[in-house]
């Protein structure tokens, strides 16, 4: 089966800066692909190459067997592409807007007619479609955005952080409006900081950072990678690093541990990889041994594997301490 996406060894940098380096990745038709990572990740930089945005240094994208670079105004016409900010004319009704994307795509008055009604309708804008988007509240508006994106009948659909900024209402609208999309056989491809929102939607996800491709596969395919369940420890409340690194060697030499990992950003905690069919019975273990070696416990906590165990795996920090590694949230920086 031909791939709705395929992106081969991409590279792409500005100046200095490598925003993305050699990510290599294939997306199936019909399916909602996750691309997970901290700001600066090269997440949005492979975005706007794939949908003509940006030029490559190197590499090879293509969008149902079209090539990128060889046809941009064919792969354009197969794609829609909804950016992270809201760059929509308030002046205009919604019906106007999505009147004028139609004339952007050349199409016909009845195909046009046709095809607003739809948009409206699966976005729930209609009773709204005749008021001016300046009266929209932030849910509305990210809904319109993507009856825009989608208004052409695209067979891939590109969304970079498409709930950002909404409350739980409109965030559930888009998630439903999304297994729809699925459900009528439209392939997404999808960037989102929230992490439950890429384990509910994502048949596949894809893990980068610096530009780098670090994990991909199916939410639970990836969390089983990871392995057992996740035991928290902190010695103290800000444990120095000495102190840390001795708790680690200590517990890492325990026969039912796999893996111990020291969170800096977080006070030194510790974070257990412990291979147990119930993790709470190793707590008095682990506390013995601590107390043993003059080390008090401060606090314990326990959790099933998650995507951010994933990224914790394998660069050694959350994906939280990733993105305040990277600067601000609320910063614009390429991404």
């Amino acid at each position: 089966m031909e791939a709705a996406i395929g992106i081969e060894d991409l590279h792409k940098s500005y100046g200095s800066t490598k925003a993305v380096d050699g990510l290599s990745l294939t997306v199936a038709p019909g399916q909602i692909y996750g691309l997970l990572g901290p700001n600066g990740a090269g997440k949005t930089t492979t975005l706007r190459c794939l949908c003509t945005l940006e030029r490559p240094d190197r590499g090879r994208l293509e969008v149902a067997g079209i090539s990128v670079a060889d046809d941009p105004r064919a792969v354009r016409q197969l794609l829609g592409y909804v950016a992270q900010e809201i760059a929509l004319d308030k002046i205009l009704t919604g019906r106007e807007l999505l009147q004028l994307q139609a004339d952007l795509y050349h199409l016909s008055p009845a195909a046009a007619r046709e095809q607003i009604a739809q948009m409206l309708e699966l976005l729930d804008l209609s009773e709204r479609a005749d008021e001016r988007i300046k009266t929209y509240s932030g849910g509305l508006m990210k809904r319109l955005d993507l009856a825009a994106g989608l208004l052409h009948n695209p067979k891939v659909l590109v969304l970079d952080e498409p709930t950002v900024g909404l409350d739980i209402q409109s965030r559930l609208a888009v998630w439903n409006f999304l297994r729809e999309l699925r459900r009528r056989g439209v392939t997404v491809l999808l960037i989102s900081h929230y992490l439950e929102e890429i384990d509910m939607l994502a048949a596949r996800v894809a893990i980068i950072d610096r530009g780098r491709l670090i994990a991909e596969g199916t939410p639970e395919e990836l969390k089983q990678r990871v392995g057992g369940e996740r035991v928290t420890l902190r010695i103290r409340e800000f444990s120095p690093a000495a102190e840390a690194r001795e708790a680690a060697a200590l517990l890492g030499a325990l026969p039912f541990v796999k893996e111990v990992i020291i969170n800096e950003a977080q006070g030194n905690a510790l974070y257990l990889v412990v291979a147990a069919a119930d993790p709470l019975s190793t707590v008095p273990t682990l506390r013995e041994e601590l107390t043993r070696s003059g080390l008090p416990l401060f606090g314990v906590a326990l959790a099933r594997p998650s995507l951010d165990d994933v990224f914790l795996a394998a660069t050694g920090q959350t994906l939280q301490d990733a993105d305040l590694a990277a600067g601000s949230p609320g910063k614009k920086k390429r991404k």
